[in-house]
């Protein structure tokens, strides 16, 4: 198991994906599936980006993550699950979140993993800007 994965996190560097999944294997879960959000070219109003800059209240951001595992082991009590996200500057084509969850039938790893990203977009304090190919940037609301 890689070290940086024995739980969630908030990373400052490239998110290894075959790491995580890594974490959440055990040989009683036979489904694994992982979102990766992967910063794009352009911005949901279509303008070309050049990057991304997330911040996080990382303490929070942890909690909240932590709680959302919670949530999903009284739903599923044999799911692993493992979030995590990064903050500073990305470029295009860079992982900016991803999670990851292994439960004993694919049904239910699917199930965990969107519920997980849609609560932590939804509930974590975490923040993205975007940067225009002409030079402005926006905060964007989640």
């Amino acid at each position: 198991m890689h070290a940086l994965f024995e739980r969630d996190a908030i990373v400052r560097e490239c998110i290894d994906p075959r790491a995580l999944e890594d974490a959440v294997r055990t040989d009683e879960c036979g489904g694994i599936v992982t979102f990766l959000g992967v910063v794009r070219e352009r911005a949901q109003d279509d303008r070309p980006v050049t990057g991304l800059s997330y911040e996080a209240h990382e303490s929070m951001a942890l909690d909240v993550f932590a709680a959302i595992g919670e949530e999903l082991r009284a739903r599923f009590p044999k799911i692993q699950l493992r979030i995590v996200h990064r903050v500073g500057e990305l470029r295009i084509g860079e992982i900016a979140v991803a999670v990851c969850a292994a439960a004993p039938h694919r049904g239910e790893a699917f199930d965990a993993c969107e519920y997980a990203i849609e609560q932590l977009k939804a509930r974590a304090p975490i923040w993205k800007k975007e940067h225009y190919t002409d030079g402005a940037g926006e905060w964007i609301e989640n």
